[in-house]
């Protein structure tokens, strides 16, 4: 079951690389909002973890980040790989199993849009408390279990492994990924040793209200997102 979740990403590598380089959602919701959250990051040792096809890394290594990061999909870790070359360690490893780094190896732990398809995130926090050090911090972007409480239907309060199909210019990808209320994914990461710093649910740019409008209008009533910045408590 937790391959299947990843498998998508292997079959669309290059098509989500072209769409997330300069889409509405990921280029111009999702990452402006993630990086205000991390901050000056100049001189620190940043985990990107989930880290996609590199965009991420490639940022924080333009802001002076020290970089390592890793993906589950084999695709992926390639197109970071070809990103970001020999400035930054990027490797096949995945978010539900323990992480192959170092306890307080790192400052910052980094987590863009890919802690929905972890099962056991309270695992997953747990990792990624143990890898960062005393007073670091993770952020975590994911989508906003509300709104997909209203796509999906259902009660809020269930946990449930939802299907969204993709319409990209190949084919149509299915992609699942876990939905669970607001308070369970707070809940993982405060159990684990992180205090909340600060909770954002992103509003829509002013570039999106030209480019895409009918996108706009939708984030304008309700968040696609959100985003936590946790600090490690000793």
């Amino acid at each position: 079951m937790a391959d299947e979740l990843w498998r998508p990403y292997d079959r669309m590598a290059d098509e989500f690389l072209a769409h997330a380089e300069d889409g509405a959602y990921n280029a111009h919701y999702d990452r402006p909002a993630v990086l205000e959250l991390l901050g000056d990051v100049a001189g620190l040792r940043v985990l990107d973890a989930g880290c996609g096809p590199g965009l991420y890394a490639e940022e924080l290594l333009a802001r002076g980040a020290e970089v390592v990061g890793f993906d589950a999909s084999t695709a992926m870790v390639d197109l970071a790989r070809a990103r970001v070359g020999d400035r930054a360690e990027i490797r096949v490893a995945r978010l539900d199993a323990p992480l192959p780094y170092p306890e307080d190896s790192v400052d910052v732990v980094l987590c863009a849009l890919a802690i929905h398809y972890v099962a056991d995130r309270h695992a997953t926090f747990a990792e990624f408390h143990r890898v960062v050090r005393p007073g670091g911090a993770a952020v975590v972007s994911t989508q906003h279990p509300t709104t997909d409480w209203v796509r999906k239907g259902g009660s809020y309060f269930d946990r449930a492994l939802e299907t969204d199909t993709w319409a990209l210019p190949t084919g149509r990808h299915e992609v699942r990924y876990w939905r669970e209320p607001l308070s369970d994914l707070c809940a993982a990461a405060t159990d684990s040793g992180f205090v909340i710093q600060r909770l954002v649910e992103p509003r829509a740019p002013e570039i999106m209200r030209d480019r895409w409008p009918e996108e706009y209008d939708k984030l304008a009533q309700r968040p696609g997102f959100l985003a936590l910045r946790l600090l490690s408590r000793p």
